[in-house]
């Protein structure tokens, strides 16, 4: 049913095939490269696009699309844990607060305003120029802003479904509070989580990206696709596409997540079906 529906959806379809064509893309650099991603050969710099070197050579002499490739992996890497801290604290804290109410509700809806009070970009820049650069505390950053993500979107849909019958049923039938949000809210506010997910992914990578480029992200000689911009920028009249393709693969990569996550909410969620269909 779900897949059926799906063929018909352009805006998950494309979605999916951007999104797959990045994974299939850092899959095979785990496993192959046209060249060494790391290896210079400054006698080679700005080279044209050729059968050896299928999108040119940096200033270093270093091959554009293996570096492409590899930042792949970091890219993918970072938002996988990062979206990942976020579901393991975040929703856990929502189902709390929603099932607790009082202080527990009011303490975590203060802490959580208080977050988004910065946008996730300026977050992890704070929280990586105070700890020191490097991937582990980008993705510290960046998961930190998503925890409070996950708790507000997992407490309304918590608060949502515990309005239900079934929910009610089952408490008065004397089941536990965990027992009841780990067999009946947990499940029913999944596809809300999942929709959430890929939202963030897509802001895992370009926070990622934006803070290799200011130099508080992956450092040198692990490629990433924000450090192939900042080394760029210095050469665009020499070598344009040095700042276009990764430029371009970011963007691609961020749209397809989103429009990946948008076309999970439209076939996740079934009001939205009944106002397509109305």
């Amino acid at each position: 049913m779900f897949l059926a529906r799906a063929r018909h959806h352009v805006g998950f379809l494309i979605g999916a095939v951007l999104t797959g064509l990045m994974g299939l893309m850092a899959l095979i650099s785990l496993v192959w490269t046209p060249h060494d991603p790391v290896g210079m050969a400054v006698r080679n710099r700005f080279a044209s696009p050729s059968w050896e070197h299928w999108l040119g050579t940096d200033h270093f002499g270093r091959d554009t699309l293996s570096l492409l490739m590899v930042g792949a992996q970091n890219s993918i890497t970072v938002g996988l844990v990062a979206v990942g801290i976020g579901l393991l604290v975040g929703v856990p804290l929502g189902v709390l607060a929603a099932a607790r109410r009082g202080w527990v509700d009011e303490v975590l809806g203060r802490t959580v305003d208080l977050t988004f009070a910065f946008p996730a970009i300026l977050s992890a820049v704070l929280i990586t120029a105070l700890m020191g650069p490097g991937s582990i505390n980008s993705i510290i950053a960046i998961g930190i802003f998503n925890i409070a993500v996950f708790a507000r979107v997992a407490r309304a849909a918590a608060l949502q479904v515990q309005g239900r019958e079934f929910v009610r049923a089952a408490l008065a039938l004397g089941r536990s509070r965990l027992d009841v949000a780990l067999r009946h809210i947990l499940p029913n506010m999944a596809s809300a989580l999942v929709v959430q997910a890929t939202i963030q992914f897509a802001i895992a990578i370009l926070a990622e990206a934006a803070l290799s480029y200011l130099g508080l992200g992956t450092q040198p000689p692990q490629p990433s696709w924000g450090k192939m911009l900042f080394d760029a920028q210095n050469f665009m009249f020499l070598d344009w596409r040095q700042a276009v393709v990764p430029g371009v693969t970011i963007a691609l990569a961020v749209l397809g997540l989103n429009l990946l996550g948008d076309g999970l909410r439209d076939l996740l969620d079934p009001r939205l079906r009944i106002m397509r269909v109305g």
